[in-house]
């Protein structure tokens, strides 16, 4: 549920198929997205109470790319880009925070983790079965 990447390398390397494997990632996803759509503003006021006491600034560099991708692509940008540079939860909780909706957030998530899911238990599944030494130690 946390890193997206773990269902398409777990899944491929305990023999799953791909559809069970897809549909195991996807979940993966939805489920954490699920939950933190619900409690990302709480979330998300416990974090920036976390950053002031810590007293580490709250829009660096990394906050900053987030909100332009917002402002220029949306939710469609943010949910594109939560499985490869975000995470689930951090992903849904700044989608909240900007403003989506449940619904929206639910709706743009599923389309991105059933792209992703897809694309990259592919791209695992075929790197899995070429004979490099390292990857079969």
């Amino acid at each position: 549920m946390v890193k997206f990447f773990g269902g398409p390398l777990a899944g491929v390397s305990l023999g799953l198929s791909l559809g069970a494997t897809m549909a195991l990632t996807v979940a993966g996803m939805m489920t954490s997205v699920f939950i933190f759509s619900g409690i990302g503003t709480l979330f998300s006021k416990w974090y920036a109470e976390q950053q002031r006491q810590k007293q580490k600034p709250i829009f660096t560099k990394k906050n900053r790319r987030i909100v332009r991708v917002w402002q220029r692509f949306g939710m469609v940008g943010i949910a594109f880009l939560t499985p490869i540079l975000l995470t689930p939860i951090i992903g849904t909780v700044v989608a909240t925070v900007l403003g989506a909706s449940q619904r929206h957030i639910l709706v743009h998530m599923l389309w991105s983790a059933v792209f992703w899911g897809v694309t990259l238990t592919f791209l695992v599944s075929q790197v899995s079965t070429l004979n490099l030494p390292f990857l079969h130690r």
